[in-house]
């Protein structure tokens, strides 16, 4: 088992927030087990992967991005959450004081940060060429500049 995965316990904990997997009465077909597809999410969400490369052990990687969104919207995440946030306030274990989101993992702009919101003018960089490169014709806009420039025959 991976340091991402659920154990047994954890999972005790959280299964209940998930639906049964014979949805809405048994109408149309049952869905895959919930708890493969939670630690297909804790992984991409632990690796940073694409989700088309989620491991096939976790199930279809489009099943596993449809039930996150799904729970996402329908709030089970955030259930899930602060249910465990209280569980750890009733024993003492932290204060609501303490609940934060770390932000320094969220990008800002170049606005934030008082750039131009205007994008950059590609014509300058057309006609420019980078000093002390050996291969100047396979950079992109070297490329555009050999097309700008004046042919002779």
């Amino acid at each position: 088992m991976a340091r991402y995965e659920l154990t047994d316990a954890q999972w005790d904990r959280i299964a209940y927030f998930f639906p049964h997997p014979t949805h809405w009465a048994g109408a149309g077909h049952p869905w895959h087990p919930h708890r493969p597809l939670v630690n297909g999410i804790l992984w991409h969400l632990h690796t940073g992967a694409p989700w088309r490369d989620v491991p096939a052990q976790y199930g279809p990687w489009q099943t596993v991005y449809d039930r996150f969104n799904w729970w996402r919207k329908v709030g089970t995440w955030a259930r899930i959450l602060t249910t465990l946030l209280d569980q750890l306030d009733d024993v003492g274990r932290i204060s609501r004081e303490l609940w934060c989101i770390d932000a320094s993992v969220i990008r800002a702009s170049r606005a934030a940060a008082g750039a131009e919101n205007s994008p950059p003018n590609r014509v300058h960089w057309a006609a420019t060429r980078r000093r002390n490169s050996k291969s100047q014709k396979t950079m992109r806009w070297d490329v555009r500049g050999e097309a700008l420039a004046p042919r002779f025959t």
